[in-house]
């Protein structure tokens, strides 16, 4: 696997694409993604561009991948941003000119179905960035949570090292998109309990590799990422779940897939965001949310424990479907320092 190496940042002034190549959601929810154009201009100062299937669902997979050609090839375009996640970005990758992309590499912005893309460009040498959609973090009502608008901020225009730190607080229930009364305030926060440690007696430095577990097991299903599975060998994964909320026996029968193929031993850590314990059709109150969590976290327990028994693991990270939501770099640096009980990437 090539070594990844990290693009040119944007300034601000610079022009950004703005694609939608999973769900072309900004066309049904305007006012999330209005709201996150805006503050691209206004509080990022840079100048978003939309391409043709930006605000159009049900778009082919061959307009997708157009709309990524014309983002990565034009030189005035310094960034690349998701506009959202979806279910289906992996039709996009056999439509994908990796010619195309290696050479004009960019900064690409996503998570949750962009897991697809960022590994794609992550086996062409180009380290991308989980997190930082422009509806969901950009479009959050009320206003950005300080903790993501850093973390974007650094990742976006700044290069070295960026310390995670856990939040105070953390929210997981959400208000309908198409109520205007959604945006007039920011969501609610419950108190965190910090980040849980597991075999923290040692420091772990290496490449991120991971993404969203749903999408992961689709591309190990297709055949698409993990193989050689020994390329992988020291290299720090991250994981999260989304508001598909797999249970606890659905993430443990995935992660021992991974183990019976010999991928989770490869990786001397892990980072495992914190999951996603609510949604429109699993409307949990407190208890159920803290159990799901709870049972998630003693899945991948087991799992390790089968399988890759001295892993370091940290539970509970701010990342993925997180709010607030810190951005990975895949294919950068990831410092997992258990002694000190701290984290570190690089932008």
């Amino acid at each position: 696997m090539t070594a990844p190496r990290y693009p040119a940042k944007p300034r601000p002034g610079d022009r950004v694409a703005v694609v939608s190549a999973s769900s072309g959601l900004p066309g049904l929810f305007p006012q999330p993604y209005e709201l996150g154009l805006r503050r691209l201009r206004e509080d990022f100062g840079l100048s978003p561009v939309e391409y043709p299937t930006t605000r159009k669902m049900g778009a082919s997979p061959e307009d997708r991948a157009a709309d990524l050609h014309a983002a990565f090839a034009d030189p005035d375009i310094k960034a690349v941003i998701a506009s959202i996640g979806g279910d289906d970005q992996i039709t996009v990758l056999p439509h994908l000119d990796r010619d195309l992309l290696r050479a004009n590499p960019k900064p690409f912005f996503g998570y949750s179905d962009n897991t697809n893309l960022l590994l794609f460009l992550r086996d062409l040498g180009i380290v991308g960035y989980h997190g930082g959609s422009v509806m969901v973090e950009l479009g959050r009502p009320g206003a950005m949570h300080p903790l993501t608008e850093r973390s974007l901020r650094a990742a976006l225009f700044t290069s070295g090292e960026y310390e995670l730190t856990p939040a105070a607080a953390s929210g997981d229930v959400n208000d309908p998109w198409d109520d205007p009364r959604t945006f007039d305030s920011e969501p609610e926060l419950e108190p965190t309990a910090g980040w849980f440690w597991h075999n923290a007696d040692r420091v772990v430095e290496g490449a991120a590799w991971g993404g969203s577990l749903e999408i992961l097991s689709w591309l190990l299903m297709a055949d698409r990422v993990g193989r050689p599975v020994d390329s992988h060998a020291g290299q720090v994964l991250f994981l999260e779940t989304s508001e598909g909320m797999p249970g606890a026996d659905e993430v443990h029968r995935i992660l021992r897939s991974m183990g019976e193929r010999g991928l989770l031993r490869q990786f001397p850590a892990l980072l495992m965001g914190r999951a996603k314990s609510w949604s429109f059709e699993n409307r949990f109150g407190a208890e159920e949310r803290e159990r799901y969590r709870r049972e998630q976290r003693e899945a991948v327990l087991r799992a390790l424990h089968a399988y890759a028994p001295d892993t370091m693991a940290v539970f509970d990270v701010d990342l993925g479907h997180t709010d607030p939501q810190l951005v990975i770099p895949v294919g950068g640096r990831v410092r997992v320092d258990g002694v000190a009980r701290r984290v570190f990437v690089t932008y």
